[in-house]
């Protein structure tokens, strides 16, 4: 477990120290690298788009400082004022700068409200992530709901799933679990009633060891969908947006809230919640580093499978199990 990442998750409420001006409208908004999320859950504000006049929004990162000045060329060229928010990169090509890192989601999206004279929205948000701070801090074992739904997810492949208006969230909520909690989840992105009605007739158990997380107000195509998924899957577990918060406020609170259990569940399986080392070295080979130097492989020996028998070792009766020499399990003679 990463304390730094935690101290950052319980301090990062109101830490957005950018610009808070509104820019002049009407606003275009691209992301890419490190700022593809933010622009996705910004849309809620400002629509994706390229525009030909007043404020372009170009969010980025060095890995991904190529496509950002096509951007940026191009709004400037139709005759826009571009804005470019990034992680890092030369000074000419920034005009904010905003913090790195899976936290960094945050600080774009906080800019991006401000600039485009959202400002009560960042409040709010500011205050929904606040209270969730409290809630979900690491000195709180009884009841913290960040724990308790790593705890559910531990074990299984989360299958993410949000209403059309928020479908920015299963994108927020795979990256999270991937990059912090190390954990593949499958989006299920479109018209989620084809999904959940054919993916597991084939092979039934592939709905084994699967949980569906319904992330924010579910419509009716989603009520549905659960219906068909109650007997299709393990469980389905809701978490609505906060306090009955709406757009832009409830998905950045939601993606907050998605950290903090992408941090837990990489403690319950007792992995690093830190960035791992070969992220780094491939984002500064898309910055122009050496290739052959980055060491993108990984070890033979990180290419094992997990032993499921071992991790549920602490957790229940194993007297009926026994392990071969290499750890794997069979049925007793």
């Amino acid at each position: 477990m990463s304390t730094h990442l935690l101290t950052l998750l319980e301090t990062l409420p109101g830490s957005y120290s950018g610009p808070t001006r509104p820019e002049d409208a009407p606003y275009g908004l691209v992301g890419s690298g490190e700022g593809t999320l933010a622009a996705h859950l910004a849309q809620t504000l400002v629509a994706s788009s390229l525009t030909r006049s007043g404020t372009q929004f170009v969010l980025s990162s060095p890995d991904a400082a190529a496509l950002a000045t096509d951007y940026a060329d191009l709004a400037s060229v139709a005759g826009a004022q571009v804005r470019r928010v990034a992680t890092g990169g030369t000074p000419e090509e920034i005009d904010t700068l905003v913090p790195g890192g899976p936290l960094a989601t945050y600080h774009f999206a906080q800019f991006v409200a401000h600039a485009t004279g959202h400002s009560e929205d960042a409040q709010a948000a500011d205050a929904l992530i606040a209270d969730l701070a409290v809630r979900c801090a690491p000195h709180v074992t009884e009841n913290n709901p960040a724990r308790d739904l790593a705890w559910s997810l531990w074990g299984r492949t989360p299958l993410l799933l949000a209403a059309p208006d928020a479908d920015a969230l299963p994108h927020a909520w795979q990256q999270l679990l991937a990059r912090t909690g190390k954990t593949l989840s499958v989006p299920l992105i479109g018209d989620p009633l084809p999904l959940v009605t054919g993916a597991f007739e084939a092979q039934h158990e592939k709905g084994d060891a699967k949980v569906a997380v319904i992330l924010g107000d579910a419509d009716d195509t989603l009520l549905l969908a659960r219906e068909v998924l109650e007997s299709r899957i393990d469980e389905i577990i809701h978490v609505p947006s906060p306090d009955g918060a709406v757009g832009y406020p409830a998905q950045l609170a939601l993606w907050y809230f998605g950290a903090w259990v992408a941090a837990y569940l990489a403690e319950r399986y007792g992995a690093s919640a830190a960035d791992q080392p070969v992220l780094g070295r491939a984002q500064g080979v898309m910055s122009g580093e050496d290739r052959e130097q980055a060491r993108l492989a990984a070890p033979r020996d990180d290419l094992r499978r997990t032993n499921v028998v071992k991790d549920w070792a602490d957790d229940q009766d194993l007297d009926d199990v026994e392990l071969d020499e290499d750890g794997d399990d069979r049925d007793e003679e």
